[in-house]
This record gives structure tokens, C-alpha cells and sequence, in this order.
């Protein structure tokens, strides 16, 4: 059996948890919970002394990760059991089945809540023509990027270029609308469980219908030989849950994804990274094991590359302003790139949650921005709006990623997914400046389409710019 980390992490992760517990809304799945053990002999025993059923619903990974079932007749909700076992030995991490969410949907208490409901509305607008011509290309440098390559690898004559599989999982795609036209690869829907990941909603009374579609288009526009493999993992209130991001994300990997995008998070919970499967399971798909991790063999060596939006909570990035699964990069080697937004003056976005990169605790767990205000893409019904927030940003990074990728690919053991991250980041503008507003100092760069395709990391921007600064 693979040898467990220290104890001592769970430790810390019970700390942070017991403090809330009854003064917070369990946001979970309810009648479930996420289970890794020291000792998987001793999950009958588990399973009896806090109420679950012994036969686990499923399960992931080596080590593995029990999705257990809450028996019927035990009256505790998701997060009291997973208090209830802390300080237990037998029990290496426990977490409740999350719930992810969009996050651009009003009303959450970790966003500005910017949807379609609160103006960024579809009369807004804009058009085919404003969508191929708006401000944020000339910004990153798109046009010179695009005279180098567009997202597909040059093959041997008389082969076509093998293009780049960006999936995106978000709430499904108009599979109809122009943008995409041969543009698809097949997808799936995780939430009706079928082959027709389409959105499903109603406009102005789903909010964040449209989403899906708005960030597939941008995607579009920055990669256009790429194909996009639609993934509809949110429900038509832009919510999931942990384990459908868990089958989603083994879902595209499987079928010869390259670029996951995701533009959705879940926050803090009560018990921030007291699981980390999800983490494991990115870290499993860099081509390089990491000892100690739990292993996915479902994965069969696939190699990805995921971007995550880092949230629209207007806050600064350390405790309880993460948000995940932007926040499952770790400050070393990852292939996990996290992503801000910047405005049209290249300043932070008001809205954009950053990391503090002070010492202490110098947290740079977002290590990337990129445009995110008043972007046009699609929207369902062959039409095009605007939308603000770091679920823009993130596609435009996934776009830039697939262009790299068609330069430089993977080259195993030579060339792995964090040595990509590590080119879309350093071939940026630097920003490395304070906020005092916002109580941080940044360490960060905005994304430059064209420095990232040649993988200029010192003549491009050879002077950090403080342009942010206030």
C-alpha cells in the first residue's frame, strides 16, 4: 500500500474546522460524505460508529476515496459527521460532497455577484462584429500571436495539424450557435447523464444560463484550429458537486482533452483542503508521479492542463478568501494555473480575489491575470453579450495555454504540464506591486498571447511594471 503523509495536516485542517460548524449552512450534497482511511480494513467499523452504510456508493484512486452514503435513520447532516470523526486516528481526511458553483451567480457571500442578473444583461450586447473586434485582444497581443500558430500541432505532410482539445465544463453550450460551427469534438452532460451537454434554462429567471456558452465562445475566438469539448457538469442554477467534477475531469481526460477549463469554484468550506482528491487527481495528470499523492490508474497516464477562475469575492487570497479549485495550486511545480482578472486600464479587477504574496504568508495561489471586464462571446440563440468576472479570464488563459501547446507540446520526460504553466506565466507582464485598498502585495502577470507563443521570458517585458499599484 502507498505510504500516507503525516497525520499532522489532517490535524490542522480539523482545527479550522470545528469552529463553525452550527453557525454555517452545510453546503453539500446531503446524505453523503467523502472518506479516505490510514487503513482500508477498518472501513466497516468507520462506517458503523458514525452512522454511514458499510458498502460505499463508489470510489476513487489508490489510495482510495469512499463516496459513503449517511444511513437513513441518522439524523446528523454531512458536516456534523465529518466533525464528529475529527481526532479520530483511523480516518486520514474526510470532506462533505461540495457543492461548486458558477462564480458569477448573485448572491453568493464569495462573489460580487456578477450575472445577468445585476445589468450585465444580453441587451447589452454586442455582435458577431463586436465579438471578433473588441478591446482585450489587442491587450494580450492576440493578432501577432495568431501569425505564429492558432491552437493545432503541425504534422507531416499530408497529414492536418493535430489540433488542441480545450474541454470546457461549465454549464453546457448552445451546440448550435455559429462560433462553434466545426469547432466541437463530442461531450458529455453530468448532470442529466447523457451525450447532449446543450444549456438548459431560461433566460433572466436562470442566472447564469448562457455561462457555458459565453465561455466557450471566448475560448473560440483565442484558439480558433483548437476544438472544444463541451462538458456540462452545472445544473441550470450553475451548481455541481464535488464527485461529478471528479467524473467530469477523468471523463475529458480520457477522451484526449488537453486544456480543462473551468470557470466555477467552490469557497472556503468548513473544512478547506481537508480532502484532497481533486488535487491529487490534477497533480496525477503533470506526466510526473509525485510520492505520496494517491494515484488515479483510471486516468491511464493522460496528461492535462487545468485553469480555474480564482473568484469574484473582491478580497484578498489567504484563509478564508480561497477559492477552490483554483486554490488546489500549491507554490511549487503544478499544473494548475489560476487565474485574476485584469481591467481595460490593466489594473485588478475591483471584483478579482488575489493572493498575498507579503512575507508572511506569501500565498501567490493565484499566480496569473487576464482581461475579464465587459467581454463579448456568445450567448445561446446565435446571439452575443457581455459578461465580467474571472470566468472570462480563465478561457482567454486556456486559449493562450492551447497556443503554447501547439508550438511547444508536451515531450515527455523532457518537457511536462507545469513546464507550459511555467511559460504562460513567466512570459507575461510582471506586476509586482502593492494594494493598500485591498491590504495585499502582488506578485503576479497579466498574460501576453504573443510573449507565451514565442516563450519570451526576458525581452518581451524585461522590467517589472507597477502599473497596478494604486
Amino acid at each position: 500500500m502507498m505510504q500516507r503523509p503525516s497525520l499532522l495536516l489532517a490535524a490542522a485542517f480539523i482545527f479550522l474546522f470545528a469552529g463553525g460548524v452550527q453557525a454555517q449552512t452545510c453546503e453539500a450534497v446531503p446524505g453523503q460524505i467523502l472518506l479516505d482511511l490510514v487503513n482500508q480494513a477498518d472501513l466497516p467499523a468507520v462506517a458503523t460508529q458514525y452512522g454511514l452504510v458499510q458498502t460505499p456508493i463508489d470510489q476513487v484512486g489508490t489510495p482510495p476515496t469512499y463516496r459513503m452514503a449517511i444511513r437513513s435513520d441518522n439524523s446528523q447532516n454531512p458536516c456534523q459527521i465529518t466533525q464528529a470523526m475529527q481526532g479520530d486516528a483511523r480516518i486520514f481526511q474526510r470532506e462533505t460532497n461540495r457543492k461548486l458553483k458558477v462564480v458569477e451567480k448573485e448572491g453568493l457571500p464569495w462573489t460580487l455577484g456578477r450575472s445577468w442578473a445585476i445589468g450585465r444583461s444580453w441587451a447589452i450586447g454586442g455582435s458577431a462584429k463586436g465579438y471578433a473586434k473588441q478591446w482585450f485582444p489587442h491587450t494580450i497581443r492576440l493578432a501577432q500571436a495568431h501569425q505564429i500558430m492558432k491552437g493545432a500541432i503541425p504534422q507531416p505532410s499530408p497529414s492536418p495539424p493535430k489540433p488542441i482539445v480545450i474541454a470546457v465544463l461549465d454549464t453546457g453550450i448552445d451546440l448550435n450557435h455559429p462560433a462553434f460551427a466545426g469547432r466541437l469534438v463530442p461531450g458529455w452532460d453530468f448532470v442529466d447523464n447523457d451525450n447532449d451537454p446543450s444549456e438548459e434554462g431560461i433566460l433572466r429567471v436562470n442566472p447564469t444560463f448562457g455561462h457555458g456558452t459565453h465561455v466557450a465562445g471566448i475560448v473560440a475566438l483565442m484558439a480558433p484550429d483548437a476544438k472544444i469539448m463541451p462538458i456540462r457538469v452545472l445544473d441550470e442554477h450553475g451548481e455541481s458537486d464535488l464527485w461529478k467534477l471528479k467524473d467530469a475531469l477523468i471523463w475529458a481526460a480520457d477522451h484526449n482533452a488537453d486544456v480543462i477549463n473551468m470557470s466555477f469554484g467552490y469557497p472556503p468550506d468548513l473544512t478547506p483542503q481537508s480532502n484532497t482528491f481533486i488535487q491529487d487527481l490534477t497533480h496525477a495528470c503533470d506526466g510526473v508521479p509525485i510520492p505520496g499523492e494517491q494515484q488515479f490508474p483510471v486516468l491511464s497516464d493522460e496528461i492535462l492542463i487545468f485553469v480555474a477562475g480564482a473568484g469574484n469575492g473582491g478580497q484578498i487570497g489567504n484563509g478564508a478568501a480561497k477559492v477552490y479549485p483554483a486554490a488546489e495550486r500549491s507554490n511549487t511545480d503544478d499544473n494548475i494555473l489560476s487565474v485574476g482578472s485584469s481591467s481595460r486600464l490593466d489594473l485588478l479587477s475591483s471584483f478579482s480575489t488575489m493572493a498575498d504574496a507579503t512575507d508572511p504568508p506569501r500565498d501567490r495561489w493565484v499566480r496569473t491575470v487576464a482581461p475579464g471586464e465587459e467581454i463579448v462571446s456568445a450567448i445561446p440563440g446565435g446571439r452575443y453579450g457581455v459578461w465580467s468576472g474571472t470566468s472570462m479570464s480563465a478561457p482567454i488563459v486556456s486559449g493562450i495555454t492551447a497556443l503554447v501547446l501547439s508550438v511547444r507540446p508536451i515531450n515527455l520526460p523532457v518537457r511536462v504540464a507545469s513546464h507550459v504553466v511555467d511559460e504562460v506565466e513567466e512570459t507575461g507582464y510582471e506586476w509586482d506591486c502593492d494594494l493598500p485598498s485591498r491590504g495585499i502585495y502582488m506578485e503576479t502577470s497579466r498574460v501576453d498571447a504573443f510573449c507565451a507563443a514565442i516563450n519570451n521570458q526576458t525581452t518581451c517585458y524585461p522590467a517589472d511594471r507597477e502599473i497596478c499599484n494604486e
